[in-house]
């Protein structure tokens, strides 16, 4: 009798044993598939929305000023959840001072007047802008000529190849971010007339942080000309008198063109007599370039 007392408990702590692992694994497969389902509806999330490009913002401008109108177009954009989220089409000029879409807005640009066209420039780049985000691509615009336009935008005349090259341009280098200087436009002069006649003065812009254009300039006490054109029409005679490799305005321009590809001052080494060996074909003193650059942009 007591054997069989035993046995019977036996039978009874294993089938309390067996239920109670039956219960366990239940437990076990339901947070193992919720973890599995959460991870599948992140990394589907994930897919959907984003897209094919890296977020950042992305920007670059055109290899020079275009001789004829002095503007250099300028190409800003910023990309969230991999796709194109804002478009900044502008230009600088080689004069420095304000960017082509506030020359536009305060009226000095003066298409609609002085081109007959059917609104300002601002306002079309607008209008192409706002493409670029509804479709995602540069090849929407379809460029029906050589020229750079396009019929693929309403309302828009003036012609946006350069616009599509720049946009191609940036997205293809990847994401550079914001520059280290403020945007807008500065400008600072000397205090005073030098030896030589000339007060300089140097008028920079800036867009999205970097230093799109820097125009090294100055104005004399002896005449109506301005330096740079003083040197083109041959009156400064740098070649002819000093014996110098190229005139001011050519060496000025490589000056000019040094800073905006470095975006460093500091780049700019001088010697003790104002010259630098950083800028390839330059012999001219250039401390009144670095010190107005500095004062322009308040770095000191």
């Amino acid at each position: 009798m007591r054997k069989l007392l035993a046995l019977l408990l036996v039978l009874v702590m294993m089938s309390s044993l067996f239920i109670g692992c039956a219960k366990d694994e239940p437990a076990v497969e339901e947070t193992t598939a919720t973890e599995t389902t959460a991870a599948a509806e992140t990394t589907e999330a994930t897919t959907q929305a984003g897209g094919t490009l890296a977020d950042g913002i992305y920007f670059t401008t055109g290899s020079g000023f275009d001789p004829e109108s002095g503007w250099k177009e300028v190409v800003t954009i910023e990309v969230k959840d991999g796709k194109i989220a804002m478009v900044d089409w502008n230009g600088a000029s080689v004069s420095g001072g304000k960017d082509k879409k506030t020359t536009s807005k305060d009226g000095e640009y003066n298409m609609v007047a002085y081109g007959k066209a059917q609104s300002e420039w601002h306002e079309q780049a607008a209008l192409a802008e706002a493409f670029l985000v509804e479709n995602q691509s540069a090849d929407a615009f379809n460029l029906s000529d050589a020229d750079g336009h396009t019929d693929s935008v309403a309302g828009v005349s003036i012609k946006v190849g350069e616009f599509v090259e720049l946009v191609k341009q940036a997205l293809a280098a990847g994401p550079v971010g914001t520059g280290k200087y403020v945007d807008g436009t500065f400008y600072a002069e000397q205090a005073a007339f030098g030896d030589n006649t000339w007060k300089e003065n140097i008028s920079l812009t800036v867009i999205n942080g970097f230093i799109v254009s820097a125009n090294w300039n100055g104005v004399s006490n002896a005449t109506d000309k301005d330096k740079k054109t003083a040197s083109i029409d041959g009156d400064y005679g740098m070649v002819a008198k000093g014996k110098a490799s190229a005139e001011w305005h050519e060496q000025a321009a490589l000056v000019e063109g040094f800073l905006t590809d470095a975006q460093d001052l500091e780049a700019i080494t001088l010697a003790a007599d104002g010259k630098t060996d950083a800028v390839a074909g330059v012999s001219i003193t250039v401390s009144s370039f670095v010190e107005l650059a500095k004062q322009a942009l308040k770095l000191r």
